[in-house]
């Protein structure tokens, strides 16, 4: 008789890691979600998650969800305490004899990466590399989900402002990360171990290419407005975004604007036998959230 492996998955309310439930949902594994808070605990629990409250900026509130864990799912949030979260789930992962650990990286990852948050993500791929256990490292390129930020002024005006300039990027579904990760957390713990991945999307695209999609699938002119560093660290800050996340966001444009970010991989085909999904699919199934409210 074969045991089904008990998953875990953390950063369960997140973007990422919800999409990876859904991925999850109805495979042959026991899934578990930590969560910071039980406030945040139904969503979890509606796609068949058993949740535990922890949180990964305290060690000592780790150790009962990752007791009798197989494989964790390894999500740190954004912040300059990255690194410290890492380790703190690498050392609850241990101590509970985790045989594997899956993690969400950045894409361009690196000691000497243009921006905060490659450079911190850096540190804690290396410290997953010599966890001891069966490991993978997953590295994805800008999120297509990053565009709902910007819904509520496309619905309103019709325009989008980023401080993106002319930049192309290959930018990826989060839901084929997802189920990117499903493949690997779902194959033989062997097969992927010690595999960084980088994942992007079909195709690189510039904003006014995806204005035109959304254009197109919306009936209605949608345009892209490019805009200053200054404009948008202004408009982020006055939304409450905190500082250290601005900063870590412009420098991202920077590099974008640069050329950074104008590649592609065939990794996701690799991993899932089809072709990544298309912005003109990520645009249609997501229709609703930029539509025109005034209609």
């Amino acid at each position: 008789m074969t045991v089904s492996r008990t998953v875990l998955i953390t950063g369960a309310t997140g973007t990422v890691s919800t999409a990876l439930l859904t991925a999850l949902e109805g495979a042959d594994v026991d899934l578990r979600a930590l969560v910071r808070e039980e406030s945040r605990a139904d969503g979890p629990r509606r796609q068949g998650a058993e949740v535990f409250v922890g949180d990964l900026d305290d060690a000592r509130s780790l150790p009962p969800a990752f007791e009798g864990v197989h494989d964790v799912w390894l999500l740190t949030p954004n912040g300059p305490r990255a690194p410290e979260n890492n380790m703190n789930v690498m050392w609850a992962a241990r101590q509970a004899g985790v045989e594997r650990v899956v993690r969400l990286s950045v894409v361009g990852a690196a000691h000497d990466a243009p921006n905060r948050s490659g450079r911190l993500h850096a540190l804690s791929d290396q410290e997953t590399e010599r966890c001891g256990m069966r490991w993978t490292v997953l590295r994805p390129h800008w999120f297509m989900q990053n565009l709902l930020n910007e819904a509520g002024d496309i619905a309103a005006t019709g325009t989008f402002a980023l401080n993106m300039a002319s930049a192309r990027i290959g930018m990826i579904d989060v839901r084929d990360i997802a189920e990117c990760a499903a493949r690997v957390l779902l194959d033989d713990p062997d097969r992927h171990h010690g595999e960084t991945y980088t994942l992007t999307g079909p195709r690189s695209l510039t904003f006014d290419e995806v204005a035109g999609r959304l254009s197109h699938v919306l009936g209605r002119s949608v345009t892209y407005l490019p805009v200053s560093d200054d404009a948008k660290r202004k408009t982020l800050l006055g939304h409450g975004v905190p500082a250290w996340i601005v900063d870590m966001l412009e420098e991202y444009a920077q590099a974008y604007v640069s050329g950074w970010g104008d590649f592609t991989t065939g990794t996701v085909a690799g991993l899932l036998g089809r072709p990544p999904r298309d912005i003109a699919d990520f645009v249609r199934d997501h229709a609703a959230a930029f539509a025109d409210v005034a209609r």
